[in-house]
């Protein structure tokens, strides 16, 4: 409810001075952008009333508060997931709390495997679409009752990617001497825990998928619906097979060691991004601390 939402919102509010105005949430095994923060305040998700609990290897379960590139921003080190067994009310329930925080722009990384051929792992690639597998089958994230007070009932998803933003990633690449590692793709939500396989690969290559992981797409629809500007950013950790004699099969472990090793580079090139991202004038923090007085 709109009540459980403001309960969090005010409860982070009195505990940390920071009124952030971007949001980020790290995938598996890039958590590291946290520690770039300077001034953090950092909150265990077991101590925020009413967060859920992150279970996954590689996602640290904190909220980390802080200054970057001369923004204040909140981080995610660590999201939650449906295979996890959360329904997706809980899944996205971060997302209007940072809504009522005052949050413009979200940021989002995740690790995904390539549907592409032409992508390699180790790869970046820029999120300009998505396809919502369990939205299409019935399981997604506005289903149920619609509060006006974040959002009309029928949200458009047709510019659910900023492209400024995505335009603007592109060209710090370049400057960053990275572009040859980055790409512009659709990324497809299937619900895990299990990898794909063969025939579920070749079904998504068809659909128009470039890569394909397990998260994502339900914050990303609640932060439309609630106005927010979203950038996603997928890290290419494996290579989905689509041939029945491949003897390759894809580990957690080893989507976690490409985090690792390309952490350096998605850490710069969100860096750059916060710092130059256009933030409104109008301080819409005032707006929301009224509404939770």
């Amino acid at each position: 409810s709109y009540e459980t939402y403001l309960e969090t919102a005010e409860w982070l509010l009195s505990r940390t001075k920071h009124r952030p105005k971007v949001a980020i949430i790290c995938g598996s095994g890039l958590g590291m952008l946290a520690e770039t923060f300077t001034d953090q305040e950092t909150f265990k998700y077991t101590d925020i009333p009413n967060f859920p609990k992150s279970t996954v290897q590689g996602h640290a379960g904190q909220l980390v508060f802080g200054e970057l590139k001369g923004k204040t921003c909140v981080c995610m080190q660590g999201r939650f997931h449906m295979y996890e067994g959360y329904p997706l009310s809980k899944v996205t329930f971060p997302i209007r709390v940072f809504r009522l925080l005052g949050v413009e722009v979200l940021i989002v990384t995740n690790a995904a495997g390539s549907i592409a051929d032409d992508y390699n792992t180790g790869d970046l690639m820029i999120i300009k679409d998505h396809i919502n597998m369990p939205g299409m089958a019935g399981q997604h994230a506005l289903q149920g009752p619609n509060d006006e007070r974040f959002g009309s009932r029928f949200p458009p998803m047709s510019d659910v990617y900023d492209r400024a933003l995505g335009k603007l990633a592109l060209d710090i690449s370049t400057e960053l001497d990275c572009s040859n590692l980055m790409h512009e793709g659709v990324y497809c939500m299937v619900g895990g825990p299990s990898f794909e396989t063969i025939a579920e690969a070749r079904l998504l290559h068809k659909l128009g998928a470039d890569a394909v992981g397990m998260s994502t797409v339900p914050e990303v629809t609640v932060a439309r619906h609630c106005g927010l500007r979203v950038f996603g950013l997928s890290l290419i950790t494996n290579k989905v097979t689509k041939e029945y004699d491949s003897t390759e099969a894809v580990e957690h472990k080893a989507v976690l060691s490409i985090g690792k090793m390309r952490a350096g580079v998605v850490q710069n090139l969100v860096l750059e991004l916060v710092g130059r991202v256009d933030l409104t004038p109008t301080r819409l923090q005032d707006i929301q601390e009224k509404q939770i007085q």
